[in-house]
């Protein structure tokens, strides 16, 4: 073995292999697929463009582990529109937030943006707060528990903003009456929430919340990202194929359909015949059940239900190698330098070398 091959562990059917023969076997895979999916797509931007170059190679559908919650947000975004603003701007602005649901209390740096001294004090109000929440967080009015009320939270808060009567108990107008009085105050609200807890119908609800309180001020809204770079995977499917995720290629163009291309739905109805499973930022495996032949390119520490056909182990963005990728905390894309370089192979790195194995005729 080279250098190179020899810091690469890569396995077929469990027995160590160099990086060649595990490429070349992946490579053997996609291109006796007949519809192949590219799923899980934790991965850094480069590895994003790595992986649509191989989907529209091998006639692959490509998905995310996170797209039920990022395609809600994209849904209301183009159905009925919303008004975002940036993180940074929720930080130095905002004097109320609204808080929808149980996970933001769980969000990294909530409570630093709560509390920064250079930023202007914040007087929260939460839907559906945790029971337990950081001294920083502890809101001035709340109402809910089950992030199921959420909804109907919603639709009784909207319903009091526009001055209509409701028909639920008294203590709950009572709390919901005190919220409205604290958003028409603010001179820069900002509407907090994760569509890993809300339906479509929720967040289209709180997005025209926000745009009934910017009648009479300034407010809008800030989506929480889910991890594994999902925003960012969906900015670069969107500049590169003109989709988000859950888009095909099988008929050589991109066809977006969030039903025909979900990777769950095809790996359980057995349309799909051959998976590429990607988790460069935390040893996640696929939740499906079936025995599908699987090529995995994962972080050290997966659990596979059924061992995949090829693995190789990858490094995660941003540590083990530089990246680009989705930094939350700022709301845009940015280069990040390794906090430890390592050998370990990148996802886009392993993908080319499966490219360069597949025969010129594995093409669509």
């Amino acid at each position: 073995m080279t250098r190179d091959e020899s810091v690469v562990a890569a396995w077929i059917d469990g027995r160590p292999v160099t990086r060649k023969d595990a490429a070349r076997e992946a490579a053997r895979l996609l291109a006796t697929a007949r519809q192949p999916v590219i799923a899980g797509l934790g991965a850094d931007i480069a590895g994003v463009r790595a992986v649509l170059d191989l989907a529209g190679r091998v006639g692959a559908a490509v998905d995310h582990m996170h797209a039920d919650a990022l395609l809600r947000d994209v849904d209301v975004m183009r159905e009925a529109g919303m008004m975002v603003t940036t993180p940074s701007e929720a930080r130095l602005r905002a004097d109320v937030l609204l808080l929808a649901g149980h996970s933001l209390a769980e969000a990294p740096d909530m409570r630093a943006r709560r509390l920064d001294p250079a930023c202007p004090a914040k007087r929260i109000v939460w839907l559906c707060p945790p029971r337990k929440l950081d001294p920083g967080l502890v809101p001035l009015h709340s109402v809910g528990r089950d992030t199921g009320e959420l909804p109907a939270l919603l639709a009784v808060l909207r319903a009091r903003l526009n001055g209509h009567p409701v028909a639920t108990a008294a203590r709950t107008i009572k709390a919901i009456d005190a919220m409205v009085t604290e958003l028409k105050s603010a001179r820069f609200g900002v509407a907090v929430w994760s569509a890993g807890e809300l339906d479509a119908l929720a967040i289209e609800m709180l997005c025209t919340l926000v745009g009934d309180l910017n009648a009479g001020t300034r407010f809008t809204g800030l989506p929480l990202p889910p991890g594994d770079n999902g925003r960012g995977v969906l900015e670069a499917c969107g500049w590169l194929s003109g989709y988000p995720m859950r888009t095909g290629f099988g008929r050589g163009y991109p066809e977006h359909d969030p039903w025909r291309f979900d990777a769950s739905r095809l790996a359980g109805s057995r349309e799909s015949d051959c998976a590429v499973w990607i988790s460069a930022y935390g040893a996640e495996a696929p939740a499906w059940t079936r025995d599908l032949p699987t090529i995995a390119l994962t972080t050290p520490g997966a659990r596979f239900r059924t061992p995949p056909r090829v693995q190789v182990e990858v490094g995660t963005p941003g540590i083990d190698h530089d990246a680009v990728q989705f930094v939350p905390a700022s709301g845009t894309l940015m280069p990040i330098t390794a906090a430890r370089p390592s050998e370990a192979e990148s996802v886009a790195s392993v993908i080319a070398d499966i490219l360069a194995a597949l025969p010129e005729s594995s093409s669509c």
